[in-house]
């Protein structure tokens, strides 16, 4: 759940109360995983378990509570996703109810804050901006680094960190460790100084699990001949991913590559689920 969602919920308790409504546990095809949360007021939501009947069903339960009804039992209630409930997933979903207030806000705030995996994107172009905007509301902790000056937009997306570095080059020791790294600035020289620092990085650390450069084939041989003069071999070369974004999505509009890369960081996210 992102941090925006978490957000609108600790701002609408300042409100009214509300019905926190959360997937403790799941066996078999379910629509979301054990963690995922609604929260439920009179007049709106936010967040979601899935959608469909389930949905329907829990936030009739959330309702029927915030208004004072009585509740049948204390512990989490179960959902069978079958023709009863129009879904053929056929799995079966324990919801838990929980009904909050403004009080519960602090509290509710160091449960539900996210883990966020650290990304660092060098590079404020066409693409870095739409970037910025597509991963800002997805489960990374954004660093956007230029060595311009008046490159970033005066209201970047909430939470992303902006930073001038010149040369930008120096920005890499001073990453989170386990950042991912998305480079992509105006000049193939500071892409290139960039790569080098993160491959030295990696050397004495270790601790970068994903490099992508942007670029096609032919830049990526150009670059490895130049890493390849400056010491680095090609097990260390290899660390590098070039061309970046998940491959079958045809075309070069910076809202398309945008998308590309941020599927290719969530899979990663998969990829090595006890990595970091």
């Amino acid at each position: 759940m992102s941090v925006t969602n978490l957000q609108m919920l600790l701002d609408g308790l300042k409100a009214a109360p509300a019905c926190l409504v959360t997937v403790e546990s799941t066996q078999g095809s379910v629509p979301r995983e054990p963690g995922a949360w609604m929260a439920v007021f009179a007049d709106r939501l936010v967040g979601t378990i899935g959608g469909g009947h389930l949905e329907l069903q829990a936030i009739a339960e959330a309702r029927r509570r915030l208004a004072g009804g009585p509740v049948a039992s204390p512990g989490p209630m179960r959902f069978a996703l079958g023709p009863a409930l129009g879904q053929c997933c056929g799995g079966v979903v324990h919801l838990g109810f929980e009904c909050l207030t403004a009080h519960d806000a602090p509290a509710l705030a160091r449960r539900l804050t996210p883990r966020l995996h650290p990304v660092a994107l060098f590079g404020g172009g066409h693409v870095g901006h739409a970037l910025a905007r597509v991963l800002a509301p997805l489960p990374f902790a954004l660093t956007w680094i230029d060595s311009r000056n008046g490159i970033f937009p005066p209201d970047p997306p909430e939470g992303v960190v902006c930073e001038h570095s010149e040369p930008v080059q120096l920005a890499v020791p001073r990453l989170a460790p386990g950042s991912r790294v998305l480079i992509m600035s105006f000049s193939h020289a500071e892409d290139l100084d960039v790569v080098a620092a993160c491959l030295r990085r990696q050397r004495e650390q270790g601790d970068l699990p994903f490099i992508g450069l942007i670029g096609s084939k032919t830049k990526w041989a150009t670059f490895s001949n130049r890493l390849h003069g400056r010491g680095f071999v090609p097990e260390e070369l290899a660390q590098v991913t070039c061309p970046i974004g998940i491959p079958g999505i045809g075309g070069k509009e910076p809202e398309v590559i945008a998308v590309a890369v941020a599927a290719q960081l969530l899979q990663t996210l998969q990829a090595l689920p006890t990595a970091e």
